[in-house]
């Protein structure tokens, strides 16, 4: 790699770029930085904050070819058919499912490209199998990192790579507290108005609301603890995060998801608000990221 030009970076299922926040945020300078990703709305935030992003579409039409040369290949291909958080989608079917095996389209990738670096994310709670499956192919086994190290959410990763000598990051003992909106500034949109019971079974849930649904819809969190795992699909009616906040419980607001995951604040305003916790969701703790990345060593 030549300092003078920068990294070239190939992003597949790029969502709203998180890893070139991450790139910046390591201090490496980008030559290229080439994008595949087909959700429109994931791309719309993604041009408005980098207009310099080529993107390219699917990852399953892509020619890896012509990025033969390029330093580094990052990833997060999709998890829903590897998570075991399933209370809403029937069978786990792993790496066999139509869309966790995309990840094959990364290791073609990885194969035709053969980069200096590579990343790949994925969740931490699929079977033993599919994390040997994935560490067969990737020919690394992988880190896991929790964000909630990072941030004021718990998140558990898995991360394969080639970047030497990554360590877990020392706690910041962020907590809701630190990232929420006062009271006065929070739209009446994001209040309930309905009954709450109290729960003392655990010490971050204050209470849980009177809704239908999951549990994990229902709970509502100090500010004094960290919330659950961001879902990728928050859109539902109910299914964002919640907290009791003087007295009250409410709806955390997407610029407070901007901040559980370590993104700048306004990141994804250019979308509606069920858009953004998708998106939000979707991405990567940019902070873990750029974790790794400062393990990469420019010549």
């Amino acid at each position: 790699m030549n300092t003078s030009t920068g990294l070239k970076v190939l992003s597949l299922f790029d969502g709203i770029s998180c890893g070139r926040i991450a790139l910046e945020r390591a201090k490496l300078k980008v030559d290229k930085y080439i994008s595949y990703e087909i959700d429109e709305y994931a791309i719309k935030a993604s041009k408005n904050n980098y207009s310099d992003i080529k993107q390219c579409g699917n990852v399953m039409e892509a020619d890896f070819a012509q990025y033969k040369g390029f330093d580094l290949l990052i990833g997060g291909s999709p998890c829903q058919d590897l998570s075991n958080y399933k209370y809403d989608r029937g069978e786990v079917k792993g790496l066999d499912g139509d869309k966790s095996r995309l990840f094959y389209d990364y290791v073609r990738a990885l194969k035709t490209i053969k980069p200096q670096y590579f990343l790949l994310e994925n969740v931490a709670s699929m079977e033993k199998k599919w994390v040997d499956v994935i560490s067969g192919e990737l020919g690394v086994k992988p880190i896991m990192i929790n964000s909630s190290l990072l941030c004021g959410a718990e998140r558990k990763r898995l991360y394969w790579t080639n970047i030497t000598s990554i360590s877990q990051p020392e706690d910041k003992g962020i907590i809701l507290q630190d990232i929420i909106i006062p009271t006065n500034k929070v739209p009446d949109k994001y209040w309930y108005d309905k009954t709450f019971t109290y729960n003392g079974d655990d010490k971050k849930v204050q209470c849980t609301i009177d809704i239908s649904g999951h549990r994990n819809m229902k709970e509502v969190y100090n500010l004094k603890g960290k919330c659950n795992t961001l879902l990728c699909d928050g859109e539902g009616g109910n299914r964002q995060k919640k907290v009791y906040q003087d007295g009250r419980c409410r709806k955390l607001m997407p610029i407070e998801y901007e901040r559980l995951q370590t993104l700048p604040d306004g990141y994804t305003d250019c979308l509606s608000d069920s858009r953004r916790y998708t998106a939000i969701g979707n991405g990567w703790t940019v902070d873990v990221i750029t974790h790794i990345l400062k393990g990469i060593h420019m010549i």
